[in-house]
């Protein structure tokens, strides 16, 4: 039976738009069905528009603080309005890179609506029935909203609406101690707010590498920022239109909350059950944190349905936009050719863009015990000792490479000044199962990617001064140059 399409793309974010981009680009016939506007939650609600109020804080930061290098600034005054106003600038900037037209231009067409497959082969969007040799899922998650009373009532935000409010909050409380809430928190700290995060596990940033973590805790506790950990918000109240959230029975007043508490896969419009695509099941058909899971793909990335490739949010794991792009282009050659690429997860970088920046590759110290009991090393090189943090002030933090005894790396974390940048290079070398000695090469002095180059020489130098024998026989050896002049 003949088909309409090549591919059509359920989802406009940054899977989808990579597969329809490319697979136009190829000649393939694509459409890109999108029910709101392309970008996805990246470009509206996620690493654009927070990156761009990050910075603003972190601008904030730095003039608050220029008098420690001998810069006096005497107004401190923040306009929160005009923060935003840089946050929407900076959208805006980047919108058309991801807009219609521009997809429309590549040989795609984009159709805006919701909705639902009738059968394993069709999609229904617009009364319009798309048939395609394959069909891609890409629709992305939202924020998970957990069940507290009266949250509802009192109302709250998300990421979805936090970048649009241009009345500064007096009072922010925020519910998630992960990425989200830590980065917005630090933020909306720097711009004027009282910021309580409240964690219901023992530490901010639960995922990430203890020691690590609590250099980033520890910055916003000396900034101010009041963090509750262990903690549940009981209930939420509302009295004489003061918010109150309820936690080991004590009331915090706020004027806004933010809910950061997870994510969601958007699945529930599109009737998978009629293209014969299954969700992730557990018993309960939800993961740990109470969330709906993903869709079920297989090393290809194929549903349930041979048909039907799914990407980015929407099948759980690593949910980052990167993440997402990286998955598109193994969609791209299996679903246009032959279903014959795997998905490669090995090395998956991320940061979180605190100040300091925390950034990770691979697998934790503890993990690498768990797998290899004690056949590891772990070098841990302090920013103290990296002349360029001690010229810009920078010296919190330090980068943590663990490997096998036989140099193969198995994971990096650094958290420090540009942590999302100085991790690549590592990633770079794990990707082509480089040992650690080859981070060792010369680095532009002075840097602040010396750290690295330094613990690859720590690490050599500690290699070194265990290996007795080796000391034993140089030392033999220059005695007998010496004695022969």
């Amino acid at each position: 039976m003949a088909v309409e399409y090549d591919v059509v793309v359920i989802g406009g974010g940054s899977g989808g738009l990579v597969v329809a981009g490319v697979a136009a680009a190829l000649k393939a016939k694509v459409a890109l069905v999108e029910r709101d506007r392309l970008g996805g939650d990246c470009l509206w609600y996620g690493c654009v528009p927070s990156k761009s109020l990050i910075h603003a804080s972190r601008v904030a930061y730095e003039v608050k603080h220029a008098s420690r290098f001998g810069i006096l600034c005497n107004d401190n005054k923040i306009d929160f309005a005009k923060a935003i106003g840089h946050v929407q600038s900076a959208i805006a900037a980047i919108e058309p890179h991801d807009s219609p037209q521009r997809f429309e231009s590549l040989g795609a067409e984009v159709i805006f609506g919701s909705g639902e497959f009738v059968d394993p082969h069709t999609f229904v969007v617009n009364n319009r029935r798309l048939s395609a040799r394959t069909f891609v899922i890409a629709t992305g998650s939202r924020p998970a909203i957990p069940s507290i009373p009266g949250l509802q009532l009192a109302g709250y935000i998300t990421n979805e609406e936090v970048f649009e409010i241009t009345d500064r909050p007096d009072t922010l409380g925020i519910i998630g101690g992960g990425p989200i809430g830590c980065e917005l928190g630090q933020a909306f700290a720097r711009l004027g707010s009282q910021v309580t995060i409240i964690s219901s596990s023992d530490r901010l940033l639960p995922k990430e590498d203890p020691e690590a973590a609590a250099v980033v805790q520890q910055q916003l506790i000396s900034e101010g920022i009041r963090i509750l950990t262990k903690t549940r918000v009981e209930r939420v109240e509302v009295v004489n239109g003061q918010k109150y959230l309820i936690a080991k029975n004590e009331k915090i007043a706020v004027d806004q909350i933010l809910v950061a508490t997870g994510r969601n896969p958007n699945v529930e419009s599109l009737n998978l059950k009629a293209a014969k695509v299954e969700l992730q099941q557990d018993a309960a058909g939800y993961n740990q944190q109470g969330d709906q899971k993903g869709i079920r793909v297989n090393a290809k990335l194929q549903t349930t349905n041979p048909r039907i490739y799914a990407c980015g949010d929407v099948i759980g794991g690593y949910q980052f936009t990167h993440v997402a792009s990286h998955e598109a282009n193994v969609i791209i050659r299996n679903a246009l050719f032959l279903p014959i690429l795997k998905v490669d997860y090995r090395v998956i970088p991320w940061a979180t863009f605190t100040d300091p920046e925390l950034a990770r590759v691979g697998l934790t110290e503890a993990e690498a015990r768990q797998r290899y009991g004690n056949n590891i090393d772990v070098i841990i090189q302090e920013y103290a000792d990296v002349d360029r943090a001690q010229a810009e002030a920078a010296t919190q933090g330090f980068a943590k490479i663990i490997t096998k005894r036989n140099g193969e790396i198995l994971g990096a974390h650094i958290v420090g000044a540009a942590a999302g940048e100085l991790i690549h290079e590592i990633v770079l070398a794990m990707s082509h199962k480089l040992k650690i000695s080859a981070l060792g090469g010369i680095h532009i002095y002075p840097t602040l990617a010396e750290v690295i180059s330094k613990a690859a020489f720590a690490r050599t130098q500690e290699r070194y001064e265990k290996n007795h024998t080796l000391q034993g026989l140089l030392e033999k050896m220059f005695r007998l140059l010496r004695s022969l002049g």
